[in-house]
């Protein structure tokens, strides 16, 4: 079953010019769900990873069951003020103004090697700024994984010039 088939664009959401990839029809499949989470399993068994780290929102759904199919704890990075205790924050650029995330001042421990999942990549801003707070706890990306990359928005190649790995298990285009 191809998972791009599976996910719906709606087109100008939430603003004209956008095409909105909704995961949500992709979720409610079970066997497109379950693809989703084995293909991801697989490329990371074997390897060294200690925690997934989810971003809010969809972040969290997959991440979860990526971190229990592989054993591991699961981390979620959230919007400001979302986490209770003590946080650790970074602001990031949005095309007008500033957005923050936190994690847990306590979610990594030094030297552990960590998945970063997040549904899909567009411009890279807070999946950088999720690796940064990884790195300030001083854990390591193993790698930053997306059911969605769109490559015309450059986030994945900005990533990589940044230092870390991408993948992405399917890629949408402006066209598509």
């Amino acid at each position: 079953m191809n998972i791009k088939s599976l996910i719906r664009t709606i087109p100008d959401y939430p603003k004209p010019g956008i095409q909105f990839r909704d995961i949500t029809t992709l979720l409610k499949d079970a066997s497109g769900l379950r693809q989703v989470v084995d293909a991801l399993v697989e490329r990371y068994a074997g390897a060294k990873v200690d925690k997934v780290v989810g971003i809010e929102s969809r972040g969290f759904i997959v991440g979860a069951a990526v971190a229990y199919e592989l054993g591991v704890g699961f981390v979620p990075v959230r919007k400001k003020g979302k986490l209770p205790g003590d946080v650790l924050g970074h602001d990031y650029a949005l095309e007008y103004g500033t957005d923050r995330v936190e994690i847990h001042s306590d979610a990594i421990s030094p030297d552990e090697h960590v998945l970063l999942l997040d549904d899909l990549i567009a411009t890279g801003g807070t999946a950088e700024a999720a690796a940064i707070l990884i790195e300030k706890l001083g854990g390591h990306v193993l790698e930053c994984a997306f059911i969605i990359g769109l490559p015309d928005l450059g986030g994945e190649r900005k990533l990589r010039v940044l230092g870390y790995k991408t993948f992405s298990l399917c890629q949408f285009e402006d066209s598509e």
